[in-house]
């Protein structure tokens, strides 16, 4: 990424944009008046015109016993701080870049209380309408590559790949209690239907739940983590070009390595979640030994592959792609715990994508991100009734992006390595990150 960005939580990169900087300082500059007016007995040596400098450097010289130093400070950054994004005015493959300043007030609870009751209500019947719908498209799907001629498998390997991801969302709703209000109804159905993926559902919804609850968090978050320059710089060849490939143009192969780590592993969970973790990867197992071996045995390794693997990789192309496209943009940061924000992170760090119909109808509307994220107790089938209300009320803090070539290229081509001291995204080109840290220290001074 050739050029800075800018974060709102308290570092700010300046923009070129002299009226808006006009804009930017009158407003810090009442918001400094105000703070130094609210204790009259306070000195200080200090000129306004501090505030043509890079807000690393914004400090008032207030005794350090007045608590109200700290106060002005803050003011001032914060006003400096929070303005739209003037780095990025746009991004091929977005249609909207969030204005990432929410009020400072501005709670995820109380974006939540914003939302129609009704979202959150479960119905049965819409429920199971999903399974039926999955498991009609999965046959239809499976119909068409018996019957196919091999010049057309392309076409029905997508369409099946894509209707095999509906088998997902609909245990992804089990996993968040919002298929069915029966916690056994949710365990039994995500369990079936994360078997043929060879997914273990417990171990799934418990990292996944972690992922919600601490999105875009660095070291936290368990949907995936951003590979750090320092990470790249001092990897052996092989581990480079292994990530260079998941954040490149294989990065629809990303998720096969996450499944893998994240979902096998029993001395990731703790000691109580361990019985029902055992029992999902006794599902899959069962699955592995009464389909995929006799399949094997019966069928051969092309049989496999056709039957099999392809559609399965078919599978892990959307997890990956999901994942990424979500949640992942050269404006939008990781932060440490610390400076993370619930709210903001819910809101403006995730992306509403529009994919083609077809794609959406048998996802069952999973592109339809943000109100999954505001709340995951949202059935699916409620997720466009729930964006609507976020739409009408917080409309300029959405990112919005159409799925295609530009956006894909966008995200690979910029969002490589994330240096977490400047937040911000950087390139795996040494010579382009040093010129990015140039252009970052010259906007500041």
């Amino acid at each position: 990424m050739a050029t800075s960005w800018k974060t709102y939580s308290g570092t700010a990169c300046f923009s070129q944009d002299l009226k808006a900087q006009h804009v930017r300082k009158a407003t810090a500059t009442r918001m400094y008046c105000t703070a130094i007016r609210s204790s009259p007995s306070l000195t200080f040596r200090h000129s306004f015109s501090v505030l043509n400098a890079g807000p690393r450097k914004l400090s008032l010289r207030i005794p350090r016993r007045s608590n109200l130093r700290k106060l002005a400070n803050d003011l001032i950054v914060r006003a400096v701080s929070a303005q739209p994004n003037a780095t990025f005015q746009t991004l091929p493959g977005f249609t909207q870049l969030a204005d990432t300043a929410i009020p400072e007030t501005l709670t995820l609870p109380e974006i939540v209380k914003t939302l129609p009751p009704e979202v959150f209500e479960i119905d049965d019947l819409k429920a199971w309408k999903t399974v039926v719908i999955t498991v009609t498209a999965v046959a239809a799907g499976y119909a068409a590559l018996a019957v196919s001629p091999w010049y057309l498998y392309p076409i029905v390997y997508a369409y099946l790949g894509t209707a095999v991801t509906g088998m997902f969302v609909v245990a992804h709703d089990c996993g968040h209690s919002s298929f069915s209000n029966n916690k056994t109804v949710n365990d039994v159905v995500g369990t079936i239907m994360m078997m043929p993926l060879i997914y273990p559902f417990e171990p799934w919804r418990i990292k996944h739940n972690t992922h919600h609850a601490h999105t875009n968090k660095l070291i936290m978050d368990t949907a995936w983590q951003p590979f750090r320059p320092h990470q790249y710089d001092r990897s052996p060849p092989s581990a480079k070009a292994l990530m260079e490939a998941m954040m490149g143009p294989f990065w629809w192969a990303a998720s096969v390595g996450h499944w893998l780590l994240w979902h096998f592993d029993l001395n990731k969970f703790r000691p109580q979640e361990r019985a029902k973790v055992k029992v999902s990867l006794i599902a899959v197992g069962a699955f592995v030994v009464g389909v995929l071996v006799p399949l094997l045995v019966t069928q051969g390794p092309v049989g496999f592959v056709k039957w099999w693997l392809l559609p399965w990789l078919g599978f892990h192309f959307w997890m990956s792609t999901f994942t990424m496209v979500h949640h992942t943009a050269p404006h939008i940061p990781f932060k440490g715990g610390r400076e993370w924000n619930a709210a903001e992170a819910q809101l403006t760090g995730t992306v509403h994508c529009e994919y083609p119909a077809w794609v959406e109808f048998l996802c069952h509307d999973i592109s339809v991100h943000i109100p999954h994220h505001i709340s995951s107790r949202i059935p699916s089938y409620n997720l466009r009734k729930a964006y609507d209300s976020i739409r009408e009320n917080y409309d300029k803090h959405l990112n919005k992006a159409v799925f295609g070539p530009d956006l894909i290229s966008t995200i690979i081509f910029n969002c490589q390595l994330f240096d977490a001291k400047d937040k911000k995204w950087l390139k795996f080109d040494k010579r382009s990150r040093e010129k990015s840290t140039s252009e970052s220290e010259n906007s500041t001074n």
